[in-house]
Protein backbone atom coordinates (compact mmCIF):
# COMPACT_ATOMS: atom_id res chain seq x y z
CA UNK A 1 0.00 0.00 0.00
CA UNK A 2 2.79 2.41 0.92
CA UNK A 3 4.63 1.82 -2.36
CA UNK A 4 1.42 2.50 -4.33
CA UNK A 5 1.01 5.79 -2.49
CA UNK A 6 4.60 6.78 -3.22
CA UNK A 7 4.17 5.85 -6.89
CA UNK A 8 1.00 7.95 -7.13
CA UNK A 9 2.65 10.95 -5.48
CA UNK A 10 5.65 10.59 -7.79
CA UNK A 11 3.42 10.48 -10.86
CA UNK A 12 1.53 13.58 -9.73
CA UNK A 13 4.78 15.47 -9.16
CA UNK A 14 5.96 14.45 -12.61
CA UNK A 15 2.76 15.71 -14.25
CA UNK A 16 2.84 18.95 -12.23
CA UNK A 17 6.42 19.70 -13.22
CA UNK A 18 5.65 18.99 -16.92
CA UNK A 19 2.62 21.28 -16.78
CA UNK A 20 4.67 24.08 -15.21
CA UNK A 21 7.32 23.74 -17.93
CA UNK A 22 4.66 23.96 -20.66
CA UNK A 23 3.15 27.07 -19.05
CA UNK A 24 6.57 28.70 -18.91
CA UNK A 25 7.13 27.97 -22.59
CA UNK A 26 3.82 29.59 -23.52
CA UNK A 27 4.64 32.66 -21.44
CA UNK A 28 8.06 32.92 -23.11
CA UNK A 29 6.47 32.71 -26.57
CA UNK A 30 3.96 35.44 -25.74
CA UNK A 31 6.72 37.71 -24.39
CA UNK A 32 8.83 37.11 -27.49
CA UNK A 33 5.90 37.90 -29.80
CA UNK A 34 5.09 41.11 -27.93
CA UNK A 35 8.67 42.34 -28.19
CA UNK A 36 8.96 41.31 -31.85
CA UNK A 37 9.84 44.10 -34.26
CA UNK A 38 7.09 43.71 -36.83
CA UNK A 39 4.75 46.00 -38.76
CA UNK A 40 2.05 47.56 -36.60
CA UNK A 41 -1.67 47.90 -37.29
CA UNK A 42 -2.53 50.79 -39.59
CA UNK A 43 0.74 50.94 -41.54
CA UNK A 44 0.37 51.03 -45.32
CA UNK A 45 1.93 48.47 -47.68
CA UNK A 46 4.46 51.02 -48.90
CA UNK A 47 5.44 51.95 -45.31
CA UNK A 48 5.93 48.27 -44.45
CA UNK A 49 8.04 47.61 -47.53
CA UNK A 50 10.11 50.75 -46.93
CA UNK A 51 10.73 50.01 -43.24
CA UNK A 52 10.98 46.18 -43.26
CA UNK A 53 12.15 45.48 -46.80
CA UNK A 54 10.73 43.30 -49.51
CA UNK A 55 8.93 40.23 -48.15
CA UNK A 56 10.27 36.80 -49.02
CA UNK A 57 6.85 35.97 -50.48
CA UNK A 58 3.63 37.79 -51.31
CA UNK A 59 0.79 35.29 -51.14
CA UNK A 60 -2.25 35.46 -53.42
CA UNK A 61 -4.94 37.90 -52.25
CA UNK A 62 -8.09 36.45 -50.73
CA UNK A 63 -11.60 37.88 -50.57
CA UNK A 64 -12.57 41.07 -52.35
CA UNK A 65 -15.60 39.43 -53.93
CA UNK A 66 -18.09 41.65 -52.06
CA UNK A 67 -18.09 44.92 -50.12
CA UNK A 68 -18.35 42.97 -46.87
CA UNK A 69 -15.38 40.79 -47.89
CA UNK A 70 -12.45 43.17 -48.44
CA UNK A 71 -9.27 41.97 -50.12
CA UNK A 72 -6.83 40.41 -47.64
CA UNK A 73 -3.16 40.28 -48.62
CA UNK A 74 -0.48 38.28 -46.79
CA UNK A 75 3.22 39.03 -46.92
CA UNK A 76 5.65 36.47 -45.55
CA UNK A 77 8.83 37.59 -43.76
CA UNK A 78 11.33 35.18 -42.13
CA UNK A 79 9.89 35.44 -38.61
CA UNK A 80 6.32 36.70 -39.14
CA UNK A 81 3.44 37.07 -41.58
CA UNK A 82 1.80 40.45 -42.16
CA UNK A 83 -1.94 40.58 -42.93
CA UNK A 84 -3.34 43.56 -44.84
CA UNK A 85 -6.95 44.59 -45.35
CA UNK A 86 -6.82 46.39 -48.66
CA UNK A 87 -3.67 48.55 -48.18
CA UNK A 88 -3.38 48.65 -44.37
CA UNK A 89 -1.88 46.26 -41.82
CA UNK A 90 -4.47 44.56 -39.66
CA UNK A 91 -2.10 42.14 -37.89
CA UNK A 92 1.43 40.71 -37.80
CA UNK A 93 1.73 37.14 -36.55
CA UNK A 94 4.91 35.36 -35.47
CA UNK A 95 5.69 32.18 -37.39
CA UNK A 96 5.94 29.35 -34.87
CA UNK A 97 5.82 26.29 -37.07
CA UNK A 98 8.93 24.16 -37.46
CA UNK A 99 9.45 21.41 -40.03
CA UNK A 100 8.52 18.77 -37.40
CA UNK A 101 5.42 20.54 -36.15
CA UNK A 102 1.93 19.76 -37.44
CA UNK A 103 0.27 23.13 -37.60
CA UNK A 104 -0.70 26.09 -39.73
CA UNK A 105 2.21 25.87 -42.23
CA UNK A 106 0.82 23.52 -44.87
CA UNK A 107 0.28 20.67 -42.44
CA UNK A 108 0.04 17.20 -43.90
CA UNK A 109 -2.17 14.85 -41.93
CA UNK A 110 -0.45 11.66 -40.88
CA UNK A 111 -2.33 8.40 -41.20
Amino acid sequence: MNSRLLASVGALLCVASFSAAADTLLVDRVKAERSMSAPRRGMTMSQVEHQYGTPSEKLSPAGGDAPLHPTINRWVYPSYIVYFEREHVINSVAQRATPNEIGPKGAVQQR
